[in-house]
């Protein structure tokens, strides 16, 4: 049965879609595939394995500790995102302390070691191609998310945030965009380089000027051309 749950997995990743059946059955003995439930950790940068983790469903919070041992949310990730070692360099320096947790009431996910992993790619040029673009839009991601807190100011970061994010997660009726979400406001300012008043005060405004209706368990964008 697990074997099953496995394929289908793998068979509907974007990434995985164009191999053929005996390939993906292939990928399923040397994959580990795991669920966790909300605010289970599941993955630790000092584990003595490196992994590349695919999360298959849900969504979950990449965290680390600050020199205080606070958590600090560093990033949101969906169905489809990849994670981990993903320059799969085993030689390479981790990030320290950095973990990552179900943010959704259910998470799956599948991993394989590198060595696993660059012999699936080395088989397969063309799933490595496909699998360097996707690296590299993940990385031009954090590249701009920088370039974000130097030249944009908080409003516009916030805004840009839960565009993306409805776009990535939500439905759209018309020109309205409605999602669920996980993320605490504390989350979103961690995300965006805030404090947690400013996204609340700016939180308020939105939905005051009609922009943004916000619970803790989703938000929706009425008119999304309109929400800058």
């Amino acid at each position: 049965m697990e074997r099953d749950v496995k394929y289908w997995y793998l068979r509907n990743h974007h990434l995985f879609s164009q191999l053929s059946s005996d390939d993906v059955k292939t990928l399923c003995v040397i994959s580990n595939f795991r669920k966790a439930r909300k605010n289970e950790d599941i993955y630790f940068a000092q584990d003595g394995e490196k992994r590349i983790y695919f999360l298959k469903k849900g969504t979950l919070k990449i965290l680390s500790l600050d020199a205080d041992g606070n958590e600090v949310t560093k990033d949101v990730l969906m169905q489809g995102d990849i994670f981990g070692e993903i320059t799969l360099d085993e030689a390479g320096s981790r990030a320290e302390n950095e973990f990552a947790r179900a943010a959704s009431p259910e998470v799956a996910v599948c991993s394989f070691t590198l060595s696993n992993f660059e012999q699936v790619l080395q088989k397969h040029p063309t799933l490595a191609i496909r699998y360097t673009k996707q690296v590299g839009w993940r990385l031009k991601t954090l590249e701009n998310r920088f370039s974000d807190l130097v030249f944009k100011d908080v409003r516009t970061r916030l805004v840009e945030f839960l565009k993306s994010y409805a776009a990535q997660n939500g439905n759209q009726t018309g020109s309205s965009l409605s999602t669920q979400h996980f993320l605490t406001q504390q989350d979103i300012a961690h995300i965006i380089g805030a404090s947690r008043q400013t996204v609340a005060t700016l939180m308020n405004e939105l939905t005051e000027q009609n922009l943004l209706q916000y619970s803790r368990q989703s938000f929706t964008i009425p008119d999304y051309k309109a929400f800058v």
